[in-house]
C-alpha cells in the first residue's frame, strides 16, 4: 500500500529558528516528503542555514509565453565531509515528475495535464540551475528515492 503524499500538508514548527534565513513562523510544507526534508534541515547539525519557499527565480513560463516565478522548495547551506561549505536549491518532487509522461493507448485528459506540468518543470529547473550557476550554488532533485520514502 502507497503512503498518500499529497495531502500532508501544514506548518513545520522550527526547532532551531536561528538557522533559519527567513520567516521561522511560516515555514509551511506541502507534503510529507517536504516535512521531512524540515526535519534533515532543521535537526543535521552540518545544515548551516536553511529555508523554505524563501528563494524566488523568476522563470520564462512556456505553456503562457510570460515571465512567472519559481518558489524553489529549499535552500540549504551545508558542511561537507571535507570541511568546506556548499549551498544548495533543492526541490521535493515524486520521481513520475521528474521524467517525461508517456501515452499509453490515448490522449487523456490526465496525460495533458502531466505533459504541461512537466513541461512547466523543465522551464522551472532550467531557471534554478542557471540561478546556481550565478550564486555559486547546486541545483538538487530529490525524489522518493533519494530521501528513503
Amino acid at each position: 500500500m502507497k503512503k498518500n503524499n499529497r495531502f500532508r500538508q501544514g506548518i513545520y514548527r522550527v526547532l532551531y529558528p536561528e538557522k533559519y534565513k527567513g520567516n521561522a513562523n511560516n515555514a509551511t510544507y506541502r507534503s510529507g516528503w517536504e516535512l521531512r526534508m524540515m526535519k534533515f534541515f532543521d535537526l543535521n547539525p552540518n545544515v548551516v542555514e536553511w529555508s523554505s519557499e524563501e528563494t524566488i527565480i523568476p522563470y520564462q513560463n512556456p505553456l503562457t509565453g510570460r515571465v512567472s516565478r519559481y518558489f524553489v522548495d529549499f535552500y540549504a547551506k551545508m558542511k561537507t565531509k571535507d570541511g568546506t561549505v556548499k549551498k544548495f536549491l533543492v526541490e521535493v518532487k515524486p520521481y513520475s515528475q521528474t521524467i517525461p509522461p508517456v501515452q499509453k493507448t490515448r490522449k487523456t485528459k490526465t496525460l495533458i495535464r502531466q505533459q504541461a506540468e512537466y513541461i512547466k518543470n523543465q522551464a522551472k529547473w532550467q531557471a534554478a540551475t542557471q540561478w546556481c550557476a550565478k550564486h555559486n550554488s547546486q541545483f538538487v532533485i530529490l525524489t522518493e528515492k533519494q530521501i528513503g520514502i
